[in-house]
């Protein structure tokens, strides 16, 4: 007789349900898992016995098989114990072979069977629900996995609860959703001194999900500028938190096991590599494009992040998807986020200071930034000079707008976004229009077409320069409260396209 549970294996953010099935049969005595397991997964048997021993359950003497179904697609990490246990206790006879099929079941063992929470449970219950089967999983994944509807998620501390659970000895409650409240935050665009063109310019980005490139002298406020940008952003919607928070699950980084409506601010180091940044490794796990989908990437010191990381980036920029190929797996992630990038001028980073430039002036500038190739330039459609701040201003008292200001102007641009997409398959801000549907939204009037066909000629914009300054200027309008696009929104938006000393 076989006995069967259910599980899942993780292919980028989907997870795909896995039969394990389980049969105990005459023969010398062993314990084989097969269907493709890497070392983890082979590992259970031993975790297995031991959590079964601990619970003072002897296993037959007879030759146990596990096969996880399909067969040919790859098993990795350590959830898969809980649902060896539980189709082997059914073999077995002591919990009933319905219980063990009608629920799909993840978590690892310990070996005094504790169950130790996994990443993934996100995923798991969104397949639990699709196939109308419960969730089983360790107590500390339960405020997660419960915030998908139509499926019961049963949070157990140990394999002791799974057993009286399913036998109706003691049944165990589901699981509410966890709750996580937006962190303070004490970083107010109103405590930057100065920088006026630059706070714009953060306004601009937060508004339409527009790629920001800042490039200043050491000390200018680059990276307190792009600290306070999440605070213009407004909270993620139910779908983009849904997305955003499968990502983290299955990554393991789902704080306090429940949903946040914040949006991510990644910032990784320049010493990152590709892996990290796009994602990839033996199991081609997402990477920091992808952890900060629907929120913000900060990338500091940006010419000195490897060559071949900064080239990776061109394509997700553009697609908001990103493919991660290896030898044994091929998987797709999701990554529309909001790119800010900071540059000092050049390698000794005085540039623009005559009196503390270096003497290789200005072929120090051009041999930094040209690290940054013209393609992946070409992708930015703002880039704001950060000038250093004199010291008499910092000496003034804050008195800037707040970043709760701001935010109020910014959430309202982007609600008259939400209403111009809303039914559209890929758009969701200006900065996804494209082709006849920009035409559509961001055509701009006679003095305005004037004015961008002189600059096009004068400058030598290439097809993607141009479509992203109407794609700007359709939100500094939205910002303004405007419904056609007017010569002075195409000004603005031309202003940010051509700043000095970076190579277009």
């Amino acid at each position: 007789m076989v006995s069967r549970a259910y599980t899942v294996a993780f292919q980028g953010v989907e997870a795909r349900l896995v039969e394990v099935q389980c049969a105990v049969t005459a023969g010398m005595p062993g314990f084989a898992i097969v269907g493709l397991p890497d070392k983890a997964v082979s590992e259970a048997r031993d975790r297995v016995r031991s959590a079964l021993s601990a619970l003072s359950i002897a296993l037959p003497a007879k030759r146990i098989t596990v096969n996880l179904s399909p067969a040919d697609l790859p098993k990795e990490g350590s959830h898969f114990d809980l649902p060896i246990a539980v189709a082997l206790l059914a073999a077995i006879g002591i919990i009933p072979d319905d219980a063990a099929e009608t629920a799909v079941a993840l978590g690892e063992l310990s070996l005094d069977g504790r169950l130790v929470a996994v990443p993934g449970a996100l995923p798991a219950a969104m397949t639990a629900a699709e196939e109308d089967r419960s969730l089983i999983c360790p107590a500390p994944c339960g405020p997660e996995a419960a915030w998908v509807g139509h499926c019961q998620v049963i949070g157990a501390e140990d394999l002791g609860a799974v057993i009286r659970h399913a036998t109706g000895q003691a049944a165990i409650p589901p699981a509410s959703p966890g709750e996580v409240t937006a962190p303070p935050t004490d970083r107010d665009l109103s405590e930057v001194k100065g920088q006026e063109r630059a706070k714009r310019a953060l306004e601009i980005a937060a508004a339409g999900r527009h790629h920001l490139m800042l490039v200043g002298t050491p000390g200018s406020g680059k990276s307190m500028l792009a600290a306070r940008l999440p605070g213009l952003l407004p909270p993620l919607s139910p779908p983009e938190a849904l997305e955003t928070s499968m990502i983290q699950s299955l990554c393991g980084v789902l704080e306090e096991g429940g949903i946040s409506r914040t949006r991510p601010f990644r910032e990784p180091h320049h010493t990152a590599s590709m892996a990290a940044i796009v994602g990839g490794g033996r199991s081609a796990r997402p990477g920091e494009i992808s952890l900060a989908h629907n929120g913000v990437l900060f990338m500091d010191e940006f010419p000195e992040f490897s060559r071949t990381v900064l080239e990776t980036l061109r394509q997700p920029i553009e697609t908001g998807e990103v493919m991660v190929a290896r030898a044994n797996a091929h998987v797709t992630y999701p990554c529309r986020f909001l790119l800010v990038a900071a540059a000092n001028p050049c390698k000794c980073g005085y540039l623009s200071d005559p009196s503390r430039a270096c003497a290789r002036v200005p072929q120090c500038g051009a041999d930094y930034l040209g690290r940054i190739s013209g393609p992946l330039m070409d992708r930015f459609d703002l880039r704001v000079e950060v000038p250093p701040v004199a010291f008499t201003d910092l000496d003034l008292p804050a008195d800037g707008e707040r970043s709760e200001t701001i935010a109020g102007r910014v959430a309202k641009a982007r609600a008259r976004q939400a209403a111009r997409f809303d039914g559209h398959a890929t758009a969701r801000q200006n900065a996804d229009a494209e082709g006849r549907l920009l035409e559509q939204i961001a055509t701009p009037d006679t003095e305005g077409r004037e004015l961008l066909i002189k600059a096009a000629e004068r400058f030598g914009f290439s097809a993607r320069g141009y479509h992203r300054i109407l794609r700007v200027a359709r939100t500094i309008a939205d910002l303004d409260g405007s419904k056609a696009v007017r010569r002075p929104h195409l000004a603005e938006a031309l202003s940010f396209r051509l700043t000095a000393q970076l190579p277009s």
